[in-house]
């Protein structure tokens, strides 16, 4: 019983492995035993050095590394940047993000006294009031002090106007109208990471600047003042007011990068599934499964480069604008936003990465692995009651033969699903990763049977005296 369930534990490759070191063992007594009659030893054969063959896997497992970070970033590229809808989807909270609400009502107050000159035409009136009083015979006359009172005036204007700005600027209309600027202004991302600036375009200039435009705002805001009885509110000219988005003078050195991107976003993950297949089938037999489980590590290790890559790009660019376009807390709130997506999927294809080395380490031959075998063996046992031995049936020899493509056919299903899901998000990670776990845990409970009838047969010879 011991033996059985020894052989039990064993998979295909472990018990190949097992044969090979009895027949060393064999071999290695048979010369001790030439050698003691006086018959000359023959030489051993030694297994060959694979080192060329793990050079090369290693040259692949880069390129699978490589190929993840640059398929995350390509398909970022085509459905953050490139896609109009999608954008405007993950810009669209911004519309109702404090910091960015506070920048933009400072800049629509800022740029209406910069285009009325509220205190010159205070000043104005207040003199013209002053003579007027003091020509007329029975009026009470007027000191020209008064006309010092134009600062004030034009400072409790000023917060009046930044008042009703701020208050236009946090409602749900400013919200409808933040999207309709963004999406009007999306031609002009397209374009400036693309190159190809149409004439429905807003040509952006060299110093990687992307602009909303305010005008409608502004106009509303117009519209606003003159309904609370504000004098100057027709003195306001129709203005289009840019409020930069993104600054950054590496946006416009990125076209080239981006175009190739955007091209390669449906080629790269195919290539690095191809690079990931030969590095596996390039690995020293045997030493298959362990390759596997490096080409998952070669992939989680590639999303950690790329996270730390956007904290470096993140903090490069937050540090790169100047306070006076965007204040700090405006400009971490965009770039945090924006990145959103980017993070969801790396964290997706990193969280494939560690499930297929797991699942690797977890058929291999390790005495660990094999511990985690057994165990989950029993308990698979005692799930299908199975101690009574039943012999199985024809549909759970026929799964237990083909075992192996169905393995690798649920975690091919999982792995591209992740791979090709449009916008994955973190539910829709865990719910494939759940999904996958327990379709293999569904194959071992119906091939159970089968396995514990073969590990039974194959020890049957070695147990015979």
């Amino acid at each position: 019983m011991n033996e059985a369930s020894s052989a039990d534990a064993l998979g295909k490759d472990e018990r190949a492995e097992l044969l090979r070191l009895r027949d060393e063992v064999t071999t290695l007594r048979a010369q001790a035993a030439g050698e003691a009659a006086g018959v000359p030893a023959e030489p051993v054969s030694r297994p060959p050095h694979n080192g060329l063959r793990w050079t090369a896997v290693t040259i692949l497992l880069v390129l699978v590394a490589v190929l993840a970070v640059a398929s995350v970033t390509a398909r970022f590229t085509r459905s953050q940047i490139l896609d109009t809808d999608r954008y405007v989807s993950t810009v669209a909270p911004l519309g109702s993000n404090p910091a960015l609400q506070t920048d933009i009502t400072n800049q629509i107050t800022d740029e209406i006294f910069a285009r009325v000159d509220v205190e010159g035409l205070t000043t104005e009136a207040l003199t013209a009031l002053t003579d007027v009083t003091n020509l007329a015979a029975n009026a009470p006359r007027l000191d020209k002090a008064v006309v010092g009172l134009a600062p004030v005036l034009t400072s409790q204007a000023k917060n009046f106007v930044h008042d009703t700005v701020s208050s236009l600027v946090r409602s749900q209309q400013f919200e409808d109208l933040w999207i309709q600027a963004n999406r009007a202004a999306h031609n002009a991302l397209v374009a400036v990471m693309t190159g190809n600036y149409g004439l429905s375009s807003v040509e952006v200039d060299q110093s990687g600047t992307v602009s909303i435009s305010l005008g409608t705002v502004i106009d509303r805001v117009k519209s606003e003042l003159a309904g609370r009885g504000f004098a100057f509110a027709d003195k306001i000219p129709s203005v289009d007011k840019q409020f930069v988005l993104f600054q950054s003078p590496e946006l416009v050195k990125a076209q080239r990068a981006v175009r190739a991107l955007d091209k390669a976003s449906a080629i790269l993950p195919w290539l690095g599934i191809a690079c990931a297949a030969a590095a596996v089938a390039v690995a020293p037999t045997g030493r298959r499964l362990r390759a596997l489980a490096l080409v998952g590590l070669a992939i989680a290790l590639g999303m950690l480069a790329l996270a730390i890559g956007i904290l470096v790009g993140r903090a490069i660019y937050v540090d790169s604008v100047p306070p006076d376009i965007l204040s700090p807390e405006a400009a971490t709130a965009v770039i945090d936003t924006v990145l959103v997506p980017l993070r969801t999927s790396l964290r997706a294809v990193a969280v494939l990465g560690l499930v297929i080395a797991l699942g690797a380490y977890l058929i291999g031959g390790s005495s660990s692995a094999t511990a985690v075998r057994r165990g989950y063996g029993q308990a698979l046992d005692f799930v299908r009651r199975s101690g009574s031995g039943r012999p199985p049936n024809e549909v759970e020899r026929w799964a237990y033969q083909l075992r192996i493509p169905l393995r690798c056919a649920v975690i091919g299903i999982a792995a591209v699903l992740l791979m090709f899901w449009r916008y994955p998000t973190g539910l829709v990670v865990l719910w494939i990763v759940i999904i996958g776990l327990l379709a293999l845990v569904a194959i071992e409970l119906l091939i159970r049977p089968a396995r514990t009838s073969a590990a039974a047969t194959d020890a049957m010879p070695a147990s015979s005296p």
